[in-house]
């Protein structure tokens, strides 16, 4: 019997990359979605093959609705069903509201919150009539549980992304899929190395940064067998913020 087929959004760098490589080990064949960094992507999955772990790429823009659903598509075609789905890609575009431009506040939205729908969508009907008791894992942020300055934009996305986890757990969990969300806090990766982490380790009660792999130590479990009756859950990954 082949491995179970997971699809990793965003996974060529930060929290994605660190899922991977974390699931490398395990009994998947991982798909390792990239836009635009080719190389980074090629590198992660050079990484997760040292590992003996079982990795294609797959390339496509999440916000691009069309070119997706083609994708996804053609693969599940040629390659089977997705048994999981970890939604991790997304961007952030910060700035104080009264200057937030409007294709900020597009690009955020269409990348985060659209990429949810256009990732999923083809994605759960052939999971449901291949009977597939899949696991589908979405990551959110702390900034859309409680906001943060500057992060209007990636706030609403983010707390968009939490409203359609727990919608689409309650509807598919008669089918034996679970949707679960995470909710990283402050955690070390590219989009945090320019913060003032001194100050921000004052605010945490952990105090220090949270590391990515931390996050997919939790990843792995919500798509193990052992997590099947966990659904529609949002956990925080934030060092106690909150």
């Amino acid at each position: 019997m082949s491995n179970k087929r997971v699809l990793i959004t965003g996974s060529s760098r930060g929290i994605g990359r660190a899922i991977a490589l974390y699931l490398a080990p395990k009994d998947y064949d991982l798909i390792l979605h990239f836009n635009k960094n080719k190389e980074a992507a090629e590198k992660t999955l050079q990484e997760v093959h040292a590992l003996n772990g079982t990795a294609t790429l797959l390339s496509f823009d999440i916000s691009d609705r069309e070119q997706t659903q083609k994708v996804l598509e053609n693969d599940m075609m040629q390659n089977g069903v997705y048994y999981g789905v970890v939604c991790n890609a997304g961007i952030a575009e910060d700035n104080p509201f009264p200057i937030l431009e409007s294709d900020q506040w597009d690009r955020v939205l269409h990348t985060n919150l659209d990429g949810f729908y256009n990732v999923l969508k083809p994605i759960v009907m052939p999971m449901v009539e291949n009977r597939i008791h899949g696991r589908i894992v979405t990551i959110s942020s702390i900034s859309g549980l409680i906001g943060n300055r500057g992060q209007v934009n990636y706030s609403a996305a983010k707390a968009g992304i939490i409203g359609a986890t727990k919608a689409l757990a309650v509807e598919l969990a008669k089918h034996k899929i679970t949707v679960n969300c995470i909710a990283p806090g402050i955690i070390e990766t590219d989009m945090t190395k320019d913060l003032p982490i001194e100050e921000i380790r004052k605010i945490i009660p952990a105090r220090r940064m949270g590391n990515p792999k931390e996050v997919a130590s939790l990843v792995d479990y919500l798509l193990s067998e052992d997590a099947a009756y966990i659904t529609r859950q949002v956990i925080s990954v934030n060092g106690g913020m909150f």
